[in-house]
């Protein structure tokens, strides 16, 4: 684990090293790379290869999603074979260990009522002379929801992005889940069930993406595309955005721990490594005042690193973006953490709550010993679907209003449009818009 020292190396030593890079900037590993080149035939980047079909699945429609389903899943799919049956319902309710639902179902609840919370309402005020504004909230008529299956099911992905959109009152949720040996989790599926998503395909990656954005003979087109996955995920995002809309593009899991001498070393690697686990390239960093508890921190990583049973991917992502600093003081180390602006920051300090105002840039905050960043991830009611790689600068957690939009409302009177015609007449012609002075100066004069 690589150590730091603000006082040796410099702020801005530390800023560039908190600074992430792009996530259209991620090199594919020569592995994947060479895997690409033996199914496509060539060597191509991620964005290429997204760019490629992405553009056949909105020509082709069922046929390419058929095509990149066997060449990248092992699955041979024909159209009827997309949708999840009632059958597959049935068999994951059979398979599904009741105490595991519950919790599901908890976990659910939890969720519902944070973002029921959340939901804004439309509105109206008088204003002069009988003109009324206001404001309509409408929810969005379909939306896709995707959800990964690669290297370890979701059902919470599931929750945290079905929940709020069924809250908001969406007309119909449907979901894309990549298979495993033609098959979905029965959790990811009792979930989707649960939280409202009226169909779910067993099609994943980047022309899941496409065919959500574009349509297809049997896949309907969204409005708007939610939920994580993988670099080519979030390029397909990208790539159809415009389209439809989306709600963010995600990159790799993050954790950041500002944390001083009261905080528990066993706690924080333990919280570190909960990152860790999900993708060799999930960062996970440590600020602290405190250069004994830096030592003591890093050596207990290693220690609960050779426990883990996805250790490979957790000592990948260690060793490639494990990182403690060790900051002057806390107030440095306020300063460092809002420039990595963390998808999850937890503030591991004898007072929490005093340093919350210096949070500028982060997807969430976790407060104390006792809320650990996966209370978030499942259970505590506010949404998992957070920014990443530095993009808590600008974007904000999934919400209720994630799947609404705003309409305007004008209603003036006669004599209220009478009292502000001069003024809109003269904003109108200076911008050389006559037909726009038009429409107003006809009402004026019918007086």
């Amino acid at each position: 684990m690589k150590i730091v020292k603000a006082s040796e190396v410099g702020e801005y030593a530390i800023e560039k090293m908190l600074t992430k890079a792009s996530f259209d900037e991620v090199e594919l590993s020569p592995k994947i790379r060479e895997a690409n080149k033996k199914t496509f035939g060539r060597d191509m980047t991620a964005a290429e290869l997204v760019r490629q079909i992405v553009g056949d699945v909105r020509r082709e429609g069922d046929a390419a999603v058929i095509r990149y389903t066997h060449l990248i899943d092992r699955v041979d799919y024909k159209p009827e074979d997309f949708l999840v049956t009632e059958a597959e319902y049935e068999a994951a309710e059979r398979a599904a260990d009741p105490a595991v639902v519950e919790s599901l179902r908890k976990a659910a609840e939890n969720v519902r009522r944070y973002h029921q919370e959340q939901k804004p309402n439309s509105w109206m005020t008088y204003r002069e002379k009988g003109s009324i504004l206001g404001q309509s909230i409408i929810p969005l008529d379909r939306v896709g929801i995707y959800v990964p299956g690669g290297t370890a099911a979701y059902p919470s992905s599931v929750i945290m992005n079905a929940v709020p959109a069924s809250v908001a009152g969406v007309g119909e949720i449907i979901m894309m889940v990549p298979p495993k040996n033609g098959k979905i989790n029965p959790y990811v599926l009792i979930a989707a069930r649960a939280a409202g998503v009226k169909k779910i395909y067993k099609i994943g990656g980047a022309q899941a993406i496409a065919a959500m954005a574009f349509g297809t003979e049997t896949i309907p087109r969204v409005d708007k595309i939610t939920g994580p996955g993988n670099i080519f995920v979030t390029l397909a995002k990208k790539e159809v955005y415009g389209h439809v809309d989306i709600d963010m593009l995600a990159g790799p899991s993050e954790i950041l721990i500002v944390a001083d001498k009261t905080a528990d070393p066993v706690y924080t690697a333990a919280d570190m490594l909960s990152q860790a686990e999900h993708d060799p390239l999930a960062s996970s960093i440590v600020i602290t005042d405190d250069a004994e508890l830096a030592e003591k921190v890093a050596k207990e990583a290693e220690k609960q690193l050779a426990a883990l049973p996805r250790r490979e991917i957790a000592q990948a992502s260690i060793d490639r973006n494990g990182l403690i600093v060790v900051a002057d003081d806390m107030m440095q180390a306020m300063r460092f953490a809002n420039v990595s602006a963390p998808e999850h920051m937890e503030l591991l300090t004898a007072q929490p709550f005093q340093l919350l105002p210096y949070v500028r840039h982060a997807g969430a905050v976790f407060l104390g010993a006792y809320s650990p960043e996966p209370l978030g991830d499942y259970f505590a009611g506010p949404n998992h679907v957070l920014p990443t790689g530095g993009t808590a600068r600008y974007y904000s957690v999934l919400n209720v209003e994630t799947f609404m939009k705003r309409t305007s409302i004008i209603s003036y009177t006669q004599p209220a449009l009478s009292d502000v015609s001069e003024d809109i007449i003269r904003l109108a012609e200076t911008e050389g818009l006559q037909a726009h002075a038009n429409a107003i100066r006809i009402r004026r004069e019918q007086k």
